[in-house]
C-alpha cells in the first residue's frame, strides 16, 4: 500500500508537469515561439534518456526527512526496490529501520537446495553490510543453525546499536548434533542495554550478566539457560511484562522476585529440568503452565488471577488441581485444566477456591479404563468453589463406546451438594450418554439455583452452534467415528428421558445435535 500510494503521487505531480507543459505549448503556437520548446535534438535514445532524467526528477519537493518517513513506512522487499531507483531512497535504505527476513520473505524454505539456501544468505549479509546501523529499531532473523556463526557475529554487530528496540533471533535445527550458537550478551548490553523492549531468541545459549533496563517481554523458545542466569537478568528488569520460557533444558529453577510489578503474563512449557518454581511477582495476571505438577507446589506462586494448566505426560491433572492447588494459589479466578487422563476421581477438595468464577476443563475419557473417570465426582470441584460463574466441560472420548443408561430415574445417584446461587451459565461439549456423566447434569440442575443458560453438544467438532448446517459448507464438518456418531444418538435419547423434564422454567437448555448432513453415520 506504502509504494502504491507513493506511485500514485508521482504519476500525479508528472500529470501537472505534463499539463504545464501543454499550456505553455499552446502560448508559444499562439506567439509564433514553437521553436523554444525544443531543447534538444539528437538520435531516439537520447531523447529517451532525457525522458528517464525527467522521471527521475519528477518527485515533489519534500525535505529528505520526509521522504525517510515515507520509505519507512514500506515493506521490506518494496523499500528494497525503491532504493534501486531513486537516490534519495537509496540514502534512507541505509537507515531503514525495519529489518525483517523470515523463512518466507529470504525464501529459505524447506523445499529449497542448499545451494539456493546460501545465495539468499548472501543476499542477506550484502543488505547488512550496507546498512549503516543508524535508525534500526526492530531486527528479525530466521534460518538453519547450520549457518556459519560468522555470518550471524557480524548481523548482530551491525543491528545492535543504542537505538535497537526490538530483535529476534530464531534458528532452526537440521540435526540433534549441532552446537547452539552463543548469543552475544555483552554486545546487547553494552549497546542496546537501554533500549531493548522484546527479545526474542530460539535454539541459541543465552548467558545474561546483568539486566535490561526497558526490557518489556522476553521470549526464550529451547534455549540453554540456567536459572542462576535467568535469575540475574531478572533482577535488574524492572519494566518487564511478559515472560515465556519453553524448552529450556538448562533451566533448573525459575525465580521471579516481588519488584517485577508490571509482570503480568507468565508462560512456562515444558522445562524439563525445572525443579522449583518461586513466582513472587505480585501483579501477575495470567500463568499458563505446561509440565510436570509436582514442581508447581515446591515454591510459591502468588496472586494469580487466570491460570491455565496442562499435565501433558502425568495423568490425574483434574485430582491434583482440586487436592492441591487451593491452597498454593488463593486468589485464581479464572482456571482452565487440560487432563491427558485421570484415572482418579475428584476428591472432596480441603481448600477453597475462594475467588474462582470461571472453570474449564479439557478431560480426556477412557471407556476402556478398569474403572472409568466418575463425572459425578466433578461435583466436588464444584462445591469447592462457591462464588463460580461459569462452568465448561470439553470431552474427548476414547475407546469402544458404552450403550445407553437404561435405568429409572430412581436408580440415578443424588450426590448431596451445596447450593450454588451464582452459577449461570454451564456448557458440556462432547456430551455422552455415561450414567455419570448423566448424573452430573442432574446434580447441576437441582444445586445451581441461579442457572440461566445449560447447553449440552453431543458432537465435539469444534461448533457451538444449535444448527450445524448455517456455520459451516457442505462437507466442512470434521470427520467423526461410526461408534461417536452413535453414541451422539444415544446421548440424545439420555437428554430426553432423564435430563429434560427436570430443566426448570426459567433455565434455557441447548441441545446442540450432530449435523444432518455430515454426521448421518452409515
Amino acid at each position: 500500500m506504502g509504494l502504491l500510494s507513493l506511485k500514485r503521487l508521482m504519476s500525479t505531480q508528472r500529470e501537472q508537469k505534463r499539463r504545464r507543459r501543454q499550456v505553455q505549448a499552446r502560448r508559444c503556437v499562439a506567439d509564433g515561439s514553437i521553436a523554444s520548446l525544443v531543447k534538444h535534438k539528437g538520435p531516439p535514445y537520447q531523447q529517451q534518456n532525457q525522458g528517464v532524467k525527467i522521471m527521475r526528477n519528477s518527485c515533489p519537493s519534500l525535505p529528505e526527512d520526509i521522504w525517510y518517513l515515507i520509505h519507512s513506512l514500506l515493506p521490506l522487499q518494496d523499500a528494497a526496490r525503491t532504493a534501486c531507483v531513486s537516490h534519495t531512497f537509496l540514502r534512507s535504505w541505509r537507515c531503514y529501520p525495519n529489518l525483517i527476513f523470515d523463512m518466507e520473505t529470504i525464501g529459505l524454505m524447506r523445499g529449497n537446495s542448499l545451494k539456493k539456501r546460501k545465495v539468499r544468505l548472501s543476499v542477506i549479509d550484502h543488505i547488512m553490510k550496507n546498512h549503516s546501523g543508524i535508525g534500526l529499531r526492530t531486527f528479525m532473523v530466521e534460518t538453519y543453525r547450520w549457518v556459519n556463526t560468522s555470518y550471524i557475529d557480524r548481523w548482530l554487530q551491525i543491528a545492535i546499536t543504542p537505538a535497537i528496540e526490538e530483535l529476534t533471533l530464531t534458528l532452526y535445527s537440521k540435526g540433534d548434533n549441532l552446537k547452539y550458537y552463543s548469543f552475544p550478551f555483552s554486545l546487547l548490553s553494552s549497546r542496546g542495554g537501554n533500549s531493548i523492549k522484546h527479545l526474542n531468541l530460539s535454539q541459541c545459549a543465552f548467558h545474561p550478566t546483568a539486566g535490561l533496563n526497558c526490557l518489556i517481554s522476553l521470549h526464550l523458545w529451547d534455549v540453554c539457560v540456567t536459572g542462576d542466569e535467568l535469575g540475574c537478568l531478572l533482577s535488574s528488569s524492572s519494566s518487564l511484562e511478559q515472560l515465556e520460557l519453553g524448552y529450556c533444558k538448562d533451566l533448573n529453577y525459575l525465580k521471579i522476585p516481588c519488584l517485577l510489578e508490571r509482570l503480568n503474563d507468565l508462560e512456562v512449557y515444558q522445562c524439563k529440568d525445572l525443579q522449583m518454581m518461586e513466582v513472587k511477582a505480585p501483579n501477575l495476571s495470567h500463568f499458563r503452565y505446561v509440565g510436570d505438577m509436582a514442581r508447581l507446589s515446591d515454591g510459591g506462586i502468588i496472586a494469580v488471577k487466570n491460570l491455565d494448566i496442562s499435565f501433558y505426560i502425568q495423568h490425574n491433572a483434574i485430582h491434583y488441581v482440586c487436592a492441591k492447588l487451593p491452597s498454593i494459589l488463593p486468589t485464581t479466578e479464572t482456571l482452565t485444566i487440560k487432563s491427558l487422563r485421570e484415572e482418579i476421581n475428584t476428591p472432596v477438595a480441603h481448600f477453597r477456591f475462594l475467588h474462582l468464577k470461571c472453570l474449564t476443563i479439557y478431560l480426556n475419557y477412557f471407556w476402556e479404563a478398569l474403572s472409568p473417570y466418575d463425572c459425578l465426582s466433578l461435583a466436588y470441584f464444584l462445591d469447592a468453589c462457591p462464588v463460580l460463574e461459569t462452568f465448561n466441560l470439553t470431552v474427548w472420548q476414547h475407546g469402544r463406546i458404552h450403550d445407553v443408561i437404561s435405568e429409572d430415574y430412581s436408580r440415578l445417584r443424588q450426590m448431596p451438594g451445596v447450593r450454588h446461587d451464582k452459577i449461570r451459565n454451564v456448557e458440556i461439549i462432547g456430551f455422552f450418554s455415561a450414567k455419570s456423566m448423566v448424573e452430573l447434569a442432574c446434580h447441576i440442575l437441582k444445586n445451581a439455583t441461579s442457572l440461566e443458560c445449560l447447553t449440552l453438544d453431543t458432537i465435539n467438532d469444534g461448533y457451538k452452534n444449535p444448527d450445524r448446517l448455517s456455520v459451516h459448507k457442505i462437507g466442512c464438518c470434521s470427520p467423526i467415528d461410526e461408534d461417536l456418531i452413535m453414541e451422539a444418538k444415544n446421548a440424545l435419547f439420555a437428554i430426553r428421558r432423564y435430563i429434560v423434564g427436570k430443566v426448570p422454567s426459567t433455565v434455557k437448555l441447548d441441545v446442540l445435535k450432530p449435523c444432518s448432513w455430515c454426521h448421518t453415520g452409515r
